[in-house]
């Protein structure tokens, strides 16, 4: 069967949610029995969001191949079960970049190098190479349509139909119908100069997701079908709802999935939503409310925790409670003390870079190991675990990471090269010229240590993570701190990296090296995410009965 391709373009405003709507739907003809794959096209010219802050563009979401991608494949591999890889998510920045060396290289003989048909060529090559293994292909293109740097995005899409043939494309917008409150109404107008600014590229959208407060008659969505030239069926409202695991079913409702299969003729089984619906039972079911508190330095942008916090929520929905996250600033934590730090009832530091608020996130580990707390380090996090504990606990006070402290006596964390140099050990890392340290990325295996609560909640003695980070437990030192009662659980299979440390006379202290979060679905919470709930809820519990 040829590759059919489904184009999702945004027009505008930014942050309408595309990548939401495309996984919903991808995971809608998933359940039909149709093998599909998602990749994100991003206008930006970095060559990925690895150097980018996370205040400014959200978090980095790593794949299991080592690829340092836009957050939206994260949105992606929680919906669907296909797993993205580095072939799934490039930018502006990559073709180009692909598109010089090929130059210099004398690989295009000479010829005058344009955006057309050069840099469209290699998009459009890009996205076959990416959708060769699917039946369909959901292809996002980031930005809003009138960006100047989405032009050759949306150049190269329109080409496709002309090669493919227009019976194996299809062409979605997205776009905002606004509520005006002083008069009572919703405003189609956007949405039509949007498609009209669509069209000046040569693009006749074929289905319309109009994201609105408020329901729409059949009158509206009758005028915009009529002022932007498609079917009435094909108008598709998205209203705005309390979770986002409920936009397929609304999809469904709206038969768009079926209106995918007539169009490119295939016959498919009826959409199997079971999972979904019960999905969103297990989250009316919840029975009661817990705090965790994720003390980070990227809190004004929210998604720079958007794998924790939405892994966090997967395992609320599997103990049937409602956990509420609450961003707290380690640097206000400096300022302000452990008392913004009462009242929680789970304590978590995620992974970042650099010595901003690492004092917070210290007072933050401190706290929890002090007062029982439930406490879940991810990367960072346990790293700053693991300095507390040897800095307080072992009382060795010259402790710390040279990530901090280049010459610091007692280097607890240290580089991943100077591991590399000890352990004589090859392991896959991004390493350009323009990054100080190399960075490890991907999937590695990891070993579980006996009679520890991690393999106790794992089940299992081999595990498969994500990594993304630079700097590692000293495995030199590490000895010296283990009498005072810190566990390692887990060490990595190839580089005998420590991956996982626990505190032995603390209820629930687990740290790891690698990022649980990435792994998380709502249909699949991760085991330490739900062991980090259960703890909480148990934490306060005990906290109401003394």
């Amino acid at each position: 069967m040829a590759i059919h391709y489904i184009f999702i373009t945004g027009g505008v405003v930014s942050s309408l949610g595309k990548g939401i709507a495309i996984a919903s739907l991808a995971t809608l003809l998933e359940s039909r029995k149709i093998k599909v794959t998602i990749i994100k096209l991003d206008p930006y010219i970095n060559i990925d969001p690895g150097n980018m802050s996370p205040t400014q563009h959200g978090e980095v979401y790593v794949t299991e191949d080592g690829a340092e991608t836009d957050l939206d494949l994260g949105h992606y591999e929680r919906f669907i079960n296909t797993k993205m890889t580095r072939l799934n998510n490039f930018t502006t920045g990559s073709i180009y970049s692909s598109v010089l060396k090929k130059e210099r290289q004398g690989k295009y003989l000479g010829e005058t190098i344009q955006v057309i048909p050069h840099i469209t060529d290699e998009i459009k090559k890009r996205i076959i190479k990416g959708s060769e293994k699917a039946d369909i292909a959901l292809i996002e293109v980031g930005g809003t349509v009138g960006d100047i740097e989405s032009l050759p995005f949306l150049e190269a899409i329109r080409q496709m139909s002309i090669d493919f043939g227009k019976k194996n494309i299809i062409y979605i917008h997205l776009t905002l119908i606004p509520y005006i409150k002083a008069s009572g109404e919703i405003k189609t107008k956007p949405t039509q100069h949007s498609v009209k600014q669509l069209l000046s590229t040569g693009i006749q959208p074929d289905i319309l997701i109009c994201r609105s407060e408020h329901s729409m008659s059949k009158k509206e969505c009758t005028k915009i079908a009529l002022f932007c030239n498609v079917d009435r069926k094909a108008v598709i409202l998205l209203k705005d709802v309390n979770s986002i695991y409920k936009i397929p079913k609304m999809l469904h409702v709206q038969k768009i999935d079926q209106l995918i299969c007539e169009r490119f003729n295939i016959k498919a089984p009826l959409a199997d939503l079971s999972e979904w619906n019960q999905i969103i039972k297990n989250e009316k079911l919840s029975t009661g409310k817990i705090i965790i508190g994720i003390i980070g330095k990227y809190t004004k942008l929210p998604d720079a925790y958007k794998s924790v916090i939405e892994a966090i929520k997967h395992s609320g929905i599997k103990n049937k409670i409602t956990v509420i996250t609450k961003l707290i600033n380690s640097q206000d934590i400096e300022k302000q003390g452990v008392f913004l730090l009462q009242n929680l009832d789970g304590i978590l530091i995620p992974g970042g870079f650099g010595i901003r608020g690492i004092k917070g996130k210290l007072i933050s580990a401190k706290y929890a190991r002090e007062n029982n707390i439930p406490y879940f380090g991810i990367c960072l996090g346990m790293q700053i675990a693991l300095i507390d504990f040897t800095k307080n606990v072992a009382k060795i006070k010259s402790a710390n990471s040279i990530e901090f402290d280049q010459k610091c006596k007692f280097p607890i964390i240290t580089t991943i090269q100077h591991c590399n140099q000890k352990n004589n050990h090859s392991i896959l890392i991004k390493n350009d010229n323009h990054i100080k340290n190399a960075m490890r990325l991907g999937s590695n295996e990891c070993n579980l240590t006996e009679n520890c609560l991690s393999k106790k909640i794992y089940g299992k003695n081999i595990i498969i993570e994500r990594h993304r980070h630079k700097y590692v437990i000293n495995n030199n030192l590490i000895q010296i701190i283990t009498p005072f009662g810190l566990k390692i659980a887990a060490k990595s299979k190839k580089e005998n990296f420590i991956e996982i440390i626990e505190i032995t006379n603390h209820p629930w202290f687990i740290g790891c090296q690698f990022h649980p979060e990435f792994i998380s679905t709502p249909k699949n919470s991760h085991p330490l995410f739900i062991g980090f709930i259960q703890a909480a809820k148990k934490y306060q519990y005990s906290k109401k009965i003394s």
